[in-house]
């Protein structure tokens, strides 16, 4: 519990710091943390015997979120799928050693950890972009608010087969609390689009369950307990960032359709 507090004392202020300042500091600190993701989850199937191409998914990482924070247009995005799907089809042509799971884990990981977690320098580029803020509300919100409601008030669990300390008490305690926290983010910074930002609360709040539970999901059937020990007392990169992978989407779609069109 100490590793945990003291990790938390000294990483929020920075991760705070580099929200704050955006420009180059996030965007690559989100390629870092994208790379490094994707080195957890890839050393993590291993477990079971999945042989990722490690170094195409770097590499498309790489390209994918230099396009979103230099160049984000359509065509470029697509091209570089079009290719890293090619590479991926030649070497399994070349390597027997290599299958179509293989290829297949190495693309499912470019998507779940490097393109879910890109939106955040997406979003960052959006007029309103200080909605950037409800990403990390959103989650953080839901995860301390069902946390404590759950060891006050849960009783029935959530999904015991996934996540046996989670409850619907607590989950519930975590709408509530995302809902409330984005309303007071919303009024006070983007008063004109207060409807739109409680709405994101609460598609925020849910969805970010969902990335916690699929995380747990994956690490169960990988068998680890957490993805790895980068931050004492909290796993991995992707222990901490599970989250945030399913909200930054939520945020910026909501963005785009909903507040800067609106």
């Amino acid at each position: 519990m100490l590793k945990r507090v003291i990790s938390g004392v000294l990483g929020v202020p920075i991760l705070l710091a580099i929200i704050h300042y955006g420009g180059m500091a996030l965007f690559l600190s989100v390629l870092v943390i994208s790379v490094i993701g994707l080195s957890e989850f890839y050393r993590a199937v291993r477990n079971k015997g999945i042989n990722p191409i490690s170094w195409v998914g770097y590499l498309a990482s790489i390209g994918i979120i230099s396009l979103f924070n230099f160049n984000f247009e359509a065509n470029y995005i697509l091209f570089l799928i079009v290719v890293t799907t090619f590479i991926l089809s030649i070497i399994l042509l070349l390597k027997p050693k290599y299958n179509i799971t293989d290829a297949s884990i190495t693309a499912f990981g470019i998507i779940y950890v490097t393109i879910l977690l890109g939106h955040v320098l997406l979003t960052s580029k959006q007029d309103n972009s200080i909605a950037i803020w409800l990403i990390f509300i959103t989650a953080w919100a839901t995860d301390t608010c069902a946390y404590f409601t759950g060891v006050f008030f849960g009783k029935r669990k959530l999904c015991p087969v996934i996540s046996p300390k989670k409850t619907i008490e607590g989950a519930i305690g975590g709408l509530v609390g995302s809902i409330v926290i984005s309303g007071i983010f919303g009024y006070l910074f983007l008063a004109d689009h207060l409807l739109v930002v409680l709405l994101i609360g609460l598609i925020g709040s849910i969805l970010s369950v969902f990335g916690d539970l699929t995380a747990s999901i994956i690490k169960r059937y990988v068998e680890v307990k957490d993805y790895g020990n980068l931050m004492p007392g909290h796993g991995g990169v992707l222990d901490r960032f599970d989250s945030i992978l399913f909200t930054a989407p939520v945020v910026y779609y909501f963005l785009i359709f909903m507040i800067n069109n609106g």
